[in-house]
């Protein structure tokens, strides 16, 4: 087993890495007020009178908040606590109009679960690793300061004050770069999944604390850092990087670290001084007395698991176990919901257009969007989400290759046609005069040709140089433009060479 290491001076240091990642949930309004949610609003406009602390509001508990919070409990296989209850996290900030945060410590929502990452030798996890989830608390978010708009003043947006987080804290159970990357990016997927949070990191709506100390192997836990609000998986990965690099140099130079708040820079890919976390057990909780308990009940608890969607390990299991897929395949198409999404669609029409149930297609539907279909995006720079083509319109061009109308390499000309103008596969093959020749007599003209042509070759492949074989394959498809069914011409030429 490979395993992360630091390489110092005096020898190898581990590195012990904890994630505090904080998901927008996916709601309307937020979580004690009806403001709106909005990503993008002009500062200050969804802003009520209990986001901005005027004296006399009283929050409310927003049901649908609670409702997207127990239901990724339940995605991660995670206690759900019936009895909760919110508390005061008392500090002083600028974009804090109350004073204070409605969080959960003492009481959470949802208890321990865990996430399965996958191995992934060429990352450096060698095989599949639980990364237990210590707790899933919900609680509001504060303001947004801003600095730029002004040389001698900071402006305050209250727009995502009061807007639903749910905090997922991990165990300290990751110890390197890439596994702490695979959690957040196999969180973030599940996220996705339930539809409890869009998983944006670049627009804020998920964003990561990171917690790393260093230690000898075998040692107890050293003294931790939490660089704050890290917005991407690369960042997160160079956070670490950094941090334990950093760490290991001040102690091996005879320094202590010191419990802090850090900043990541993602200019330079290194972390600084933020503010210092000797007093950070002193935010004086205490129940916040204008909310009761939350109570659930087993109806509620019911209904927010039959809501739950196939999720991406079972997702991938089915593929592979009842669709025949590669487990890469399976794993590339269940990484992203909407992928897996576009793909069910495509392999639903392929499997109608073609007359096939849709195991027999599966394989034929999952190769061509990943090696073909991808591909042809990513040149053009679009994703599935504003591609040209449908996956109506993709399973016309399959079905056509599936018939034999076409071959596999006159599908790409007609895929990159139909991305250009959006015009249906068949329309395209007639248009241009694409269509399969499965005439043997034609076919076997071209073969004699060729044959002829390379009477030298012919003696060669008869002498048992059998690999030339596909030599003269790939002469009669250059001869015939592409047209020639495969099929007809390797037995025509299987005949001909004997």
């Amino acid at each position: 087993m490979s395993t992360y290491r630091i390489q110092g001076a005096t020898g190898d240091w581990e590195v012990v890495i904890g994630l505090e990642i904080h998901a927008q949930v996916t709601s309307n309004s937020k979580l004690f007020s009806s403001s709106a949610t909005a990503f993008g609003a002009e500062p200050n406009t969804q802003v009520s009178l209990i986001d901005a602390a005027m004296p006399g509001m009283l929050p409310v508990p927003n049901r649908e908040c609670i409702r997207q919070a127990v239901r990724t409990g339940m995605a991660i296989d995670a206690q759900i606590n019936k009895w909760s209850r919110f508390d005061r996290k008392n500090y002083f900030y600028a974009d804090l109009p109350q004073g204070y945060q409605i969080s959960q410590l003492y009481h959470p929502l949802v208890g321990e679960g865990s996430i399965t990452i996958e191995a992934d030798e060429k990352a450096g996890i060698p095989e599949d690793k639980v990364i237990g989830i210590e707790r899933i608390h919900v609680e509001q978010d504060a303001g947004k300061l801003m600095h730029d708009q002004h040389p001698t003043m900071s402006y305050v947006d209250l727009n995502r004050s009061g807007v639903a987080l749910m905090e997922i804290v991990s165990r300290p159970d990751m110890r390197s770069p890439a596994e702490a990357g695979a959690y957040v990016s196999k969180l973030r997927t599940i996220l996705r999944y339930v539809g409890s949070c869009d998983g944006n990191m670049d627009q804020g709506s998920m964003r990561c604390d990171v917690n790393v100390s260093v230690r000898k192997p075998g040692e107890e836990f050293g003294t931790r850092t939490e660089t704050k609000n890290v917005n991407s998986v690369r960042f997160v990965m160079q956070t670490i990087e950094h941090e334990a690099n950093r760490q290991v140099d001040v102690l091996e130079g005879g320094g202590k670290i010191v419990q802090e708040t850090r900043l990541f820079d993602p200019n330079t890919g290194t972390t600084r001084s933020m503010r210092s976390k000797e007093d950070a057990h002193d935010y004086r909780y205490f129940p916040d007395p204008d909310l009761l308990p939350l109570v659930l009940d087993d109806a509620f608890l019911e209904e927010c698991r039959a809501s739950l969607p196939e999720l991406p390990d079972a997702k991938r299991a089915r593929y592979v176990g009842d669709l025949g897929l590669s487990a890469y395949n399976a794993a590339v198409l269940t990484a992203d919901v909407d992928t897996a999404g576009w793909f069910e669609a495509l392999l639903s029409e392929a499997a109608s257009a073609q007359g096939k149930a849709p195991a027999e297609v599966a394989k034929q539907a999952a190769n061509w969007l990943i090696s073909e279909f991808f591909g042809a995006l990513n040149k053009l720079g679009r994703s599935l989400d504003d591609s040209p083509v449908s996956h109506e319109q993709a399973a016309e061009l399959l079905a056509l290759v599936g018939k034999g109308t076409i071959s596999g390499s006159i599908a790409k000309q007609v895929l990159e046609i139909m991305l250009e103008t959006g015009d249906s596969a068949g329309a395209i093959v007639e248009r241009e005069g694409l269509k399969q020749e499965s005439d043997t007599g034609a076919i076997e003209a071209k073969v004699d040709e060729i044959l002829a042509a390379n009477a030298d070759k012919v003696s060669q492949y008869k002498d048992g140089k059998v690999a030339l074989f596909g030599f003269f394959v790939g002469q009669t498809m250059k001869a015939m433009q592409g047209k020639a069914n495969p099929q007809v011409v390797n037995e025509i030429l299987k005949a001909k060479l004997g």
